[in-house]
């Protein structure tokens, strides 16, 4: 297992139909890494789904003391996060949001 970061960028979607298979990259991605980047600024489509799939990324990495870093987010995952009051959850202030602001949080 390397230091880095392993660094994953998502685009498209994040739904219940892609949910099985990226739980299975980004959790392979976690394993063999040190910790995780994750880009999903051109995510353009999410449901709860991609949500859940966040929050259990975030609970495996602190289990295995491995941090998950979320490096943008899109709209559409903004829009699911403030829908569940969690869009604090994922904020970053170094890193910078799709539509260019700082940090991962609107």
């Amino acid at each position: 297992m390397d230091d880095a970061p392993a660094r994953i960028s998502l685009a498209g979607s994040m739904t219940i139909y892609e949910a099985p298979a990226q739980k299975a990259q980004l959790l392979a991605a976690l394993a063999g890494a040190a910790a995780l980047d994750l880009d999903l600024a051109q995510v353009d489509e999410a449901d709860t789904a991609g949500l859940q799939l966040l929050l259990l990324l975030r609970r495996e990495g602190a289990r295995a003391g491995k941090p998950v870093r979320v490096l943008g987010l899109g709209p559409a995952l903004l829009d699911v996060l403030d829908r569940y009051g969690l869009g604090t959850a994922f904020a970053d202030p170094s890193p910078r949001r799709a539509d260019g602001a700082a940090g991962g949080q609107p």
